[in-house]
């Protein structure tokens, strides 16, 4: 980030997001074949949450674009059955429902493989119905493969920061898939941003911007699972539907990147056999929407379980539990999360001041070297402030505080400090 990024991000009172209605009528989104800044990418793209793709020569280099994909283009099931034969990997069957998904069973790798031929050679039908592996966890799997790298467009990636620290889980995924395989209408985890690489293959997408898919609940208050289905217009079922802008339509071709923002519902089809990588991520940039969420999340829980209010001395907790099962996190873990962030932010600064970068790990010290310092104050003010709403949300005093291994109080304190004698060196403020 340069210092033009961080000085207008910095005059900021909160993140301008303008409205989406540019996108109700429109079927076109930016294209980016050209080299890009990555602050231009910030400024354009990250702070307005505003999709767009990229051109396939930002994953020309990668080692799968040449080892998974045969000369035709096709997926190469022979050197992928030599990398992974007996893996056990995440299938999906797109023909059946389980709830708002697809539900899964674990397989292993050749099997899969063993079926998307059978597949393939049979018309694309099978008796076992339209197979999809999906949601992978190969780089964490096989991290010495190294068949492809994150973009600096998305390197500032808080959620895989802080499940890499915990050395527990990760956002980043592989999908495998038929033509005709698809993912149900959704938002990603915790309303993160995301970002997708076909490696081979086609994808058509199907973007709803924000606030949009209100008018796609039914009359229970429930999202569809298809939003193409032909029970959506029926206005008994769904009565907001003809209010609904038409969806972004977007066909995704070989070695191209989208990016869709936080918050941005969609319904994914996979037009050919393809393959794709696909990262979750957060940063400062829409950790206020993730926040947003939780506060959601949790209302909803709260009024699921209002009855039991009066009779339970820990009520209050009992909703954090549940919101945890539902959502994958609470409250006191999202407060784990951005001690993780600041942390290692003010230990880069005070780095960058003292010379000394032994402090911190090396593939995190290489992303926030790349990003800059300016980049490092630009995300302590985000966490700082996130913090202050966190400190005044009268459902987080409800709990117990003990179990944090920081006080929000003290790590906003030592933010603060640390934006402070930064600026003093004149790390922020150097030509």
């Amino acid at each position: 980030m340069d210092r033009e990024a961080y000085r207008y991000c910095s005059s900021l009172v909160s993140i301008p997001r303008q409205s989406y209605e540019q996108f109700w009528s429109s079927h076109f989104v930016d294209y980016i074949d050209k080299d890009i800044t990555y602050s231009k990418f910030f400024k354009k793209y990250l702070l307005p949450n505003r999709p767009c793709m990229f051109a396939r020569k930002f994953t020309e280099n990668w080692k799968c674009r040449q080892q998974w994909v045969t000369e035709e283009g096709k997926p190469s099931f022979q050197k992928l059955l030599q990398d992974f034969d007996e893996t056990p990997v995440p299938v999906a069957n797109c023909n059946a429902k389980e709830y708002n998904a697809n539900p899964k069973q674990v397989m292993q790798f050749k099997e899969f493989i063993h079926y998307w031929k059978e597949y393939v050679q049979n018309g694309h039908s099978s008796r076992k119905g339209c197979l999809y592996l999906k949601d992978w966890h190969m780089a964490r799997d096989f991290p010495e493969h190294d068949v492809y790298s994150t973009p600096v467009f998305f390197s500032s990636d808080w959620l895989n920061e802080y499940w890499d620290t915990l050395e527990v889980d990760d956002y980043r995924f592989v999908y495998m898939g038929p033509k005709g395989s698809w993912t149900p209408f959704h938002a990603d985890v915790f309303r993160s941003y995301s970002w997708s690489a076909n490696i081979c293959g086609r994808k058509k997408w199907l973007l709803y911007p924000p606030g949009q898919e209100d008018f796609l609940r039914d009359t229970h208050g429930n999202l569809p699972y298809d939003v193409t289905s032909a029970e959506l217009r029926d206005n008994g079922l769904f009565p907001h539907f003809e209010e609904a802008c038409q969806p972004l339509e977007i066909i995704q071709e070989a070695g191209e990147i989208i990016f869709v923002p936080s918050g941005w519902h969609h319904q994914v089809y996979n037009l050919e056999d393809t393959i794709s990588i696909n990262h979750n991520w957060l940063n400062g940039c829409n950790v206020d929407i993730m926040w947003q969420f939780l506060q959601n999340e949790l209302s909803s829980v709260q009024k699921e379980i209002d009855e039991w209010r009066n009779t339970m001395d820990s009520w209050h907790q009992h909703c954090q539990v549940i919101m945890k099962a539902c959502s994958g996190i609470d409250y006191m873990e999202f407060a784990s999360f951005l001690k993780i962030i600041a942390e290692n932010r003010m230990a880069f600064l005070n780095a960058c001041s003292s010379g000394d970068s032994s402090d911190y790990a090396r593939p995190l010290s290489e992303t926030l070297t790349t990003l800059g310092p300016y980049h490092a104050a630009f995300d302590l003010q985000r966490v700082a402030n996130i913090l202050e709403c966190l400190l005044c949300n009268e459902d987080f005093k409800q709990l117990d505080h003990s179990t944090l291994t920081l006080q929000p109080e003290t790590m906003l304190q030592q933010i603060q400090d640390t934006i402070q004698s930064t600026r003093g060196q004149h790390l922020l403020y150097q030509e």
